[in-house]
């Protein structure tokens, strides 16, 4: 079974109760502390690994990282210079099943209607034609995360 749960959040917007960043943080906790639960903790990789609160709580209830696969987002929207190159290949915050990048399709792509078959292609492109990720392509994407699954 999938479930996929809310992003951790940290101020409640519109109508939602004052207390909804405890009422998330309790429904993950519980879902995320089953032992046979694979955690996927996903990061926006134009964010500092440090301060992911899905690997923080991850590293909570899996001190061990048994559980745990990181998973790098927005990787095609970092500054330019500037790469995930090394939280990739686990030197900035190491997991014993390490990390893999995805390029989710852009709110353009989904409002054009650009098929999910375009999407995965341009994501292998994607890592295919960009230096930092060219030597760890066969290990990234949407596709390599589910066989890994």
């Amino acid at each position: 079974t999938l479930v996929d749960l809310p992003g951790l959040t940290k101020v409640p917007v519109g109508d939602q109760p004052s207390d909804i960043a405890e009422v998330i943080r309790r429904m993950v906790l519980e879902v995320i502390s089953r032992p046979n639960c694979i955690i996927l903790a996903v990061t926006a990789a134009n964010q500092d690994v440090a301060n992911s609160d899905g690997l923080q709580i991850a590293r909570e209830v899996d001190p061990s990282g048994q559980r745990t696969i990181g998973v790098l987002t927005k990787l095609d929207l970092m500054d330019k210079g500037t790469d995930a190159r090394d939280v990739l290949e686990g030197r900035v915050y190491p997991l014993v099943h390490g990390y893999v990048g995805v390029v989710n399709r852009s709110q353009r792509d989904i409002d054009t209607a650009k098929s999910m078959k375009s999407a995965l292609q341009a994501e292998r492109d994607f890592f295919a034609s960009s230096q930092p990720y060219a030597h760890l392509a066969s290990k990234q994407g949407t596709l390599f995360l589910s066989r890994r699954l």
